[in-house]
């Protein structure tokens, strides 16, 4: 369904793009934010979309990684960014997190303008394997006998997989530490270094670990399980209800003109809809995502659903 409505809304932006061309957009490198540190699925994702897009377009998009505050730094530096379209960031569902955890100087809903919802997936729950646990049942009953001695990794205090771990706290009646790394891929390396002892995070850069057994994978927080990981069960299978939807998607300054907000996602739907991403991107385990819309209704959820979450974990608004 999704993939039809990416196909019926790049045909109709096309009779857009003479508009933009007419506008001479764009004339110089266009700067693509992303708020995590390199080797990350954001960043990932980010790289993957940059080299067809640049093509396309004829000017080099730019990958520039501000990590820091669950990714509050870099989504802040694009929001408050001139809204010419030259500056554009790759978020994920942290992005969401993050704002339901700090005060932040615009509208994290209403104060930018929304791109494209690039797909959703799950976190992949993983474990350090001198964990001595194989499932989420037995996690739960080892974090029960043991509390507050097993530590998770997050790409940052206020992030998805932050609140994700907080949600599973507080739905498991469990006691785990948090250890705040500055992206995904710190995250990770944390654990298969064996720093910390589990994390739930992006599958994009993890299924490498897991396939080289440096990493066990117990559980996926999307409501059912992935084709790409078909043998680890839903979390909600163990603990019903329990779900965290991980996406990627892009805006744009509030006040960035809609041409070019249009041409980003015809170019990004473009890139999308090839077979060779569709392939790609159903690989990692992503269903297609949509349009603008689409990216502001999740947004709006998310960030509401996240407040929540830190209410009733007690976690403290960070300015």
């Amino acid at each position: 369904m999704r993939t039809a409505i990416f196909l019926a809304v790049a045909i109709l932006v096309s009779f857009l793009a003479p508009t933009a061309a007419a506008q001479k957009y764009p004339n110089k490198p266009i700067r693509l934010v992303v708020p995590f540190s390199p080797g990350g699925g954001t960043d990932i994702m980010s790289r993957v979309l940059a080299i067809p897009v640049s093509k396309s377009l004829g000017q080099t998009v730019v990958v520039d990684n501000r990590p820091g505050a669950g990714g509050a730094i870099g989504a802040e530096l694009a929001a408050m960014a001139a809204p010419d379209g030259y500056t554009i960031v790759m978020i994920s569902s942290s992005y969401t997190a993050s704002a339901a955890v700090r005060k932040l100087p615009y509208d994290p809903v209403d104060g930018i303008q929304p791109i494209v919802l690039i797909g959703t997936t799950g976190l992949v729950m993983v474990v350090h394997p001198s964990v001595p646990v194989k499932s989420v049942k037995e996690l739960i009953a080892h974090a029960q006998a043991n509390p507050g001695k097993l530590n998770y990794a997050s790409v940052g205090t206020g992030s998805v997989t932050h609140l994700a771990h907080e949600l599973f706290k507080l739905e498991t009646n469990t006691s785990l530490v948090h250890v705040p790394y500055k992206g995904g891929g710190p995250a990770l390396g944390g654990v298969v270094r064996g720093e910390v002892q589990m994390t739930a995070i992006s599958m994009v850069p993890t299924i490498p670990h897991l396939r080289a057994g440096r990493l066990r994978a117990i559980g996926i927080t999307y409501p059912t399980r992935s084709s790409v990981l078909p043998d680890v069960p839903a979390i909600a299978e163990t603990v019903p209800g329990f779900q965290v939807v991980h996406w990627y998607g892009m805006w744009g300054p509030k006040g960035m003109p809609k041409r070019i907000a249009s041409l980003w996602y015809q170019e990004v739907a473009k890139v999308l809809l090839s077979d060779q991403m569709k392939t790609r991107l159903r690989n990692e385990g992503l269903e297609p995502g949509g349009g603008p819309e689409h990216l502001y209704e999740r947004i709006k959820g998310d960030v509401a659903r996240w407040k929540r979450v830190v209410k009733d974990a007690k976690i403290e608004i960070m300015g």
